[in-house]
């Protein structure tokens, strides 16, 4: 139990007499203070005592997000979870799976168990090519919903995102730092908002770091999927382009990257240079360890849930976007370009 005390007040930011009064019902402890403490044993993991219990749940609220193989997608999910657990609410998370349950099925299964609000991650508004009439129809049914990543003017609700341009801009501006002179861009297919973003701000960074533009740009974007096969794919055909420096739109397609410089007999980062996108868990840990543009997942999942409720609890924040910069987090799969021409700034 002492160790248990010393993690609550940790996490809690209180002493051990306050954790210990709050457990034991104990009076003398304002009303904030008790509730960090309790928010510190949901979070730990840690089972409250019977007597201070709630007395019932303000709600569920429903999560939905593409897949759960990318390890970004169960990152958000921990975040916006936990922030719904300390409000009162009980998050249910509906994953879509391959010939199972499409994102309109998996929401009206969230609206017939009554919700109080979904938060979609990375949905169907995140296509150019959708019909954004199913948001509306949401709305109608008095729904408060909540959208990350992919904005789109069409869909009358509150949206979170990454600064997309800003990422690629940030890994092309690094590449041309260490010397490449010759960097191209593995990213995924182009109907999908984050990923026009992305080639913006790469086209934006070429042209400033490099002075390509048009197409000697557009050249050296390679659409494909955000897997490891289709980072492994993109990469290949960028290195047969000369490539010496290649940037990711996913972690995951980034290792796939360095699987295809490998196969070549290419060394990362001696030869060939990869920078991915999100900073997913474990990712630092790779061989060698990545460099990534890290998405704030942590900020950006509290204030998805502090929008959502927020709307629920009848003010509603304007039809806008919420835009987190990301930052570039330098590891080990990025050298100086001895192929790359010009030597490093």
């Amino acid at each position: 139990m002492t160790a248990r005390l010393v993690d609550i007040a940790a996490q809690a930011g209180v002493s051990e007499a306050t954790v210990s009064r709050v457990l034991n019902g104990k009076p003398g402890v304002a009303a904030a203070t008790r509730e960090a403490v309790l928010a510190a044993l949901d979070v730990l993991g840690y089972e409250r005592p019977v007597r201070l219990r709630r007395r019932g749940s303000a709600g569920l609220v429903g999560l939905i997000t593409p897949e759960l193989d990318n390890p970004i997608f169960p990152a958000l999910a921990q975040v916006i979870g936990q922030a719904l657990t300390r409000q009162g609410y009980t998050p249910v998370l509906a994953t879509q799976t391959p010939g199972g349950s499409t994102e309109d099925e998996l929401t009206e299964m969230l609206v017939d168990r009554g919700v109080a609000g979904i938060i979609f991650v990375s949905g169907l508004h995140a296509d150019t090519t959708a019909d954004m009439e199913r948001y509306a129809s949401l709305r109608a049914q008095g729904v408060p919903h909540v959208l990350v990543n992919g904005f789109s003017p069409e869909v009358d609700a509150p949206f979170v995102s990454t600064d997309d341009r800003a990422a690629t801009q940030l890994a092309v501006r690094h590449l041309a730092s260490l010397g490449h002179t010759r960097v191209g861009l593995a990213v995924g297919p182009r109907r999908f908002v984050p990923v026009v973003r992305k080639i913006e701000g790469f086209r934006l960074g070429l042209r400033e770091r490099l002075g390509l533009s048009g197409a000697a740009a557009d050249d050296l974007v390679q659409h494909s999927l955000y897997t490891l096969e289709g980072g492994q794919a993109a990469a290949t055909a960028l290195i047969a382009k000369g490539c010496t420096g290649i940037v990711c739109a996913s972690d995951m397609m980034a290792l796939g990257a360095i699987r295809a410089a490998r196969e070549q007999g290419l060394d990362v980062p001696r030869d060939i240079s990869v920078v991915g996108f999100d900073d997913s868990p474990l990712i630092a840990f790779t061989d060698p360890p990545l460099t990534t543009v890290r998405q704030p997942v942590q900020a950006m999942g509290q204030a998805a849930v502090r929008t959502l409720l927020e709307e629920i609890g009848g003010t509603p924040a304007p039809h806008s976007e919420f835009v987190f910069l990301p930052e570039l987090v330098v590891r080990g799969s990025t050298a100086s370009g001895r192929r790359g021409g010009a030597a490093a700034s």
